[in-house]
């Protein structure tokens, strides 16, 4: 490990838990400059399909009855 590493790794150690887990996100959303374009895009479907929902244009269903399906369906492809 590098000095430089070590010493950012000590510094980083040094911050709240929040603090900690801010940096952990800006730190992988440099590795991968696209993240924050696909969030974009999930914060736009979402924000499309709620829409939706509050018109009244998609059906509501039980969170219930969407695990028994998801259960069904992982059963069958055993």
């Amino acid at each position: 490990m590098s000095a430089l590493l070590k010493q950012l790794e000590e510094q980083a150690r040094a911050l709240s838990a929040e603090e900690r887990a801010q940096l952990a996100e800006f730190m992988l959303e440099s590795l991968s400059p696209l993240t924050s374009e696909i969030e974009s895009a999930w914060d736009e479907e979402i924000e499309r399909r709620v829409a939706a929902f509050d018109r009244g244009e998609v059906p509501a269903c039980a969170a219930e009855d969407v695990f028994v399906e998801v259960r069904r369906i992982s059963l069958s492809r055993r």
